[in-house]
């Protein structure tokens, strides 16, 4: 339990999905959880904002109900390549949309409605020694006994943690925005274009999430995102008919450089990293947020086992995550860097597609084998 104002038995740095339902799950349990997240709630993220059906158990036990905040439901997938051949599937477990603007503030006031606390600043170094943890951000310096890497897909951290992936530049942009037009509610559309893909679906009040991510050298070409979009992404139909029959709602779409695939470690200086500090999935699998969430589970089910004495030891803690994480997770990532990999040749992915047409089955088995089940509530 908290001894003094700077002390606390958790402290998760970033404020995502992992890190906030890591900090209800661990305060619901009576630990002191502090959360430091450098930016302040709510805020828009460039995420594809689909998240499968799998986490609904799970997040229900935490008291978040996604439907009441308007989420909407999915449960079809249309999937289509750079010369407009199209495959659809229903969704094995379906799914639904909301925007991390409205999913992660909600979760952060659950997370205070809990006792965890959270505080807006930014990590500038950690060190562990004796068994513990001393976090430094700008403002102040904190102690725990363990620490949760929550704060996404690259930081400077990272790179202070010596981490392999960072140590390599990488090649992917990605960009998000929202607008308002004609699109199925219970439809989430994979549409690719030479030398990307773009998804698209549904989120809260009626609005259509359009998020890609593309090959930065091709991007580069192009005077700006605009033009990008009208010479390359337009070669889609599908895509040039959502663009320009719909109005956006951002003032300019959000982008993120350098997002990196390969591979991470999910435990770095003892710290249990978790979402997409632990590993990314290629959103052409559409599944990380999930992932984000249900490594949040896993971390924090291991962690409350170990402040109770049923894991005696750090190291037998870590053994636990890792293996857990490695058995959950480890197949997904193999399996989206081989789909990403075959559909990035466009010759490839278009006798995929017809592969895929004459055996329907192997759409949904492989969906199937990039979710996960029903996460159960323990």
């Amino acid at each position: 339990m908290k001894t003094n104002p700077s002390t606390f038995d958790i402290i998760i740095i970033g404020g995502g999905l992992a890190g906030l339902t890591s900090a209800i799950h661990l305060s619901k349990n009576n630990r002191s959880v502090l959360l430091i997240e450098k930016n302040d709630y709510p805020k828009h993220k460039v995420c594809g904002e689909y998240i499968s059906n799998e986490v609904l158990p799970y997040l229900e036990a935490l008291d978040i109900d996604v439907f009441k905040l308007n989420a909407e439901k999915i449960n079809r997938f249309e999937l289509s390549t750079p010369k407009n051949r199209v495959i659809k599937s229903n969704l094995p477990l379906g799914g639904f949309g909301i925007s991390r603007f409205c999913l992660d503030y909600a979760l952060a006031k659950k997370a205070i409605q809990n006792k965890a606390r959270i505080i807006q600043d930014t990590v500038t170094d950690i060190q562990f020694a004796n068994d513990s943890f001393s976090v430094k951000t700008k403002q102040a310096t904190y102690l725990s006994k363990i620490v949760i890497g929550a704060y996404g897909k690259r930081a400077n951290l990272d790179v202070q943690l010596e981490r392999d992936f960072i140590k390599n530049k990488s090649p992917f942009l990605a960009v998000k925005t929202h607008v308002k037009g004609e699109f199925p509610e219970d439809l989430v559309a994979l549409h690719n274009f030479e030398g990307g893909y773009c998804g698209v679906s549904k989120v809260e009040n009626d609005t259509i999430n359009l998020c890609y991510i593309t090959d930065f050298e091709a991007f580069k070409k192009y005077k700006d995102i605009a033009e990008f979009q009208q010479k390359v992404i337009y070669k889609n139909t599908a895509l040039k008919t959502i663009f320009e029959n719909s109005k956006p709602l951002f003032d300019v779409p959000l982008t993120i450089s350098q997002i990196s695939f390969e591979t991470k470690n999910p435990i770095e200086n003892h710290m249990l990293m978790c979402g997409d500090t632990a590993g990314m999935i290629h959103p052409l699998c559409g599944n990380g947020m999930s992932m984000a969430i249900r490594s949040a589970q896993m971390a924090s089910l291991l962690i409350i086992k170990f402040f109770d004495g049923d894991l005696k030891t750090r190291e037998a803690l870590e053994k636990a995550y890792l293996k857990k994480w490695n058995a959950e997770f480890k197949s997904r990532l193999r399996l989206g860097h081989v789909v990403a990999k075959l559909f990035s040749k466009n010759k490839l992915a278009e006798i995929l597609i017809q592969g895929l047409k004459v055996f329907p089955f192997l759409l949904p088995y492989i969906i199937k084998r990039t979710h996960g089940k029903m996460m159960e509530v323990k």
